[in-house]
C-alpha cells in the first residue's frame, strides 16, 4: 500500500471518484428496486429504505462534484488551497440525510397513528425480503470498500460516504426485522412495517449528526484536535535549539493541516543557525502528521525578550 505522501492530489481525487462511481451505480439500482418492490410488495418500510438508498445516490453525486475540487492546487483566489470543499461536501451530505430522516419519520408516525385508529395495513410481499437481503450484503461490501479507500487517501468526505453506506445496511436490517414481523405474526402486528421505517429514520438522523459536527467545525476554522496539537507542541519544544515558543495556531482544510508557531532561540545566534533551527522545527512538525499535507510556518524570536502574541 502506498503512503499518502506517494499520492498526488490528482491521484487521491481519481481514487475518490472511482470508489464513488461504484457506489453511485449500486445505489441507483438498489434505490429503484427497493421503491418499486415496496410499492408492489405493500411495504412502507421498504419504500423508506429505498429513499435512503437514493439519498446515498445523491450524496455520491455531491462527492463526485466537490471532492475533486478539494484537491486542486492553490490559486490566486484560494491561496490556502481548496480543502474546505471537502468539508462543504460532508455538510451537504449530512443536511440531506437529516431532511430524509425527518420526512420518513413524519410518514411512519402518521401510518402508525392511522393503524391505531383502525386502518388496516397491507401485508408485505415476500419480494421485500429478497430485496432486503441483497441490499444488506451489497451495502456492507460497499461500506468496507469505500471506507478502505477513504482511509487510504485520508478523505473525510469519502469516509463519511462510507458510513452513509453502512447506515443504509443497518437500516435495511431494521427494515428486514419489521417486514418479517408484519408478514408472519398476523394482522395485528402489521404496524411493525411502519415502525421499521421509523427506526430507519432514527438511524439516518444519527449518522447525519455524527457527520455534521466535525465538518462544520472545519468550515468555521476549528483547530486540529487537542491530541494532535499536544504532539505538535511536544515536537516543537523538543527541537534542539528551541528555548521556548508561543503564538501556536493550527487549522485543518481537507487533507491539509496549517501550523504556525513563534519559536525563541539564543539571541546571540547568527541568522544562518537560527534559520537552520526553524527549518528543523518545521520538519519535525510535518513528521507528527505523516498522513496529511502539513504547511508549517515558524517565526524566530530572541529568547529572553518580551513579545506579543
Amino acid at each position: 500500500m502506498n503512503d499518502i505522501n506517494d499520492l498526488s492530489g490528482d491521484d487521491r481525487s481519481r481514487e475518490a471518484r472511482r470508489v464513488t462511481w461504484v457506489g453511485f451505480w449500486i445505489n441507483a439500482f438498489l434505490g429503484t428496486v427497493k421503491i418499486l418492490g415496496g410499492i408492489f410488495g405493500s411495504s412502507a418500510a421498504l419504500v423508506a429504505d429505498g429513499i435512503h438508498s437514493f439519498s446515498d445516490f445523491f450524496s455520491d453525486i455531491i462527492v463526485i462534484i466537490l471532492v475533486p475540487k478539494s484537491h486542486k492546487r492553490p490559486d490566486s483566489d484560494h491561496q490556502f488551497g481548496h480543502g474546505h470543499y471537502e468539508a462543504l461536501a460532508t455538510v451537504i451530505l449530512a443536511v440531506a440525510l437529516m431532511a430524509v430522516a425527518i420526512g420518513i419519520l413524519i410518514d411512519s408516525i402518521g401510518c402508525i397513528i392511522d393503524f391505531c385508529h383502525g386502518e388496516i395495513i397491507p401485508k408485505p410481499g415476500k419480494i421485500a425480503l429478497i430485496i432486503l437481503l441483497i441490499s444488506i450484503l451489497s451495502k456492507e461490501w460497499l461500506f468496507r470498500y469505500t471506507r478502505k479507500v477513504g482511509m487510504r487517501i485520508h478523505s473525510d468526505a469519502v469516509i463519511a460516504n462510507a458510513w452513509h453506506h453502512r447506515s443504509d445496511a443497518f437500516s435495511s436490517v431494521a427494515t428486514l426485522a419489521g417486514i418479517t414481523g408484519a408478514m408472519f405474526l398476523g394482522e395485528k402486528w402489521r404496524f411493525l412495517d411502519p415502525a421499521a421505517a421509523l427506526v430507519v429514520a432514527i438511524f439516518i438522523a444519527a449518522v447525519a449528526v455524527k457527520m455534521l459536527s466535525p465538518a462544520l467545525g472545519e468550515l468555521l476554522g476549528r483547530s486540529l484536535s487537542p491530541e494532535v496539537c499536544r504532539n505538535i507542541e511536544k515536537a516543537v519544544s523538543e527541537t534542539p535549539g528551541v528555548m521556548g515558543y508561543h503564538a501556536f495556531r493550527t487549522f485543518k482544510s481537507g487533507n491539509d493541516a496549517y501550523v504556525e508557531v513563534h519559536i525563541k532561540v539564543d539571541p546571540e545566534m547568527n541568522v544562518r543557525d537560527a534559520h537552520r533551527i526553524a527549518t528543523l522545527t518545521e520538519r519535525r512538525i510535518r513528521e507528527t502528521l505523516p498522513e496529511m499535507s502539513v504547511h508549517a510556518t515558524t517565526h524566530i524570536e530572541p529568547y529572553g525578550e518580551s513579545s506579543r502574541k
